[in-house]
């Protein structure tokens, strides 16, 4: 995936705003952190993520997803975004909207997808 294509996705939920941090790419919903793109290595921090499903992601897919020290008491996993599916990244993000949204804003939105 390419940043163009992870920008359009994320910013495709209802409410999320572009910013910058770090001096890169960050996102937020609600006032609250959505995703950021780290420069580090061009990856995404993706909330939401337990720890048991983190190493487990990591296992399976070693080649995407990540964490540095910075992030091991977070629940959360590092995600290249080259080497991250479009259908994945969805996923981590609706979790995530789920959460933050104001809960009409996610009630109104899962009416217009039905």
């Amino acid at each position: 995936m390419t940043a163009d294509e992870m920008k359009a996705i994320v910013m495709s939920f209802p409410g999320a705003e572009e910013g910058v941090s770090y001096g890169r790419p960050s996102f937020k919903l609600n006032g609250k952190f959505f995703t950021r793109l780290r420069g580090e290595d061009d990856s995404l921090v993706l909330m939401d993520v337990s720890f048991d499903e983190r190493e487990m992601l990591m296992e399976a897919e070693p080649a995407t997803f990540h964490f540095t020290a910075h992030y091991k008491d977070y629940p959360c996993v590092l995600a290249r975004i080259g080497a991250l599916h479009p259908g994945s990244l969805r996923n981590f993000l609706e979790r995530r909207f789920r959460k933050i949204a104001k809960k009409s804003a996610v009630k109104a939105w899962e009416g217009g997808r039905a």
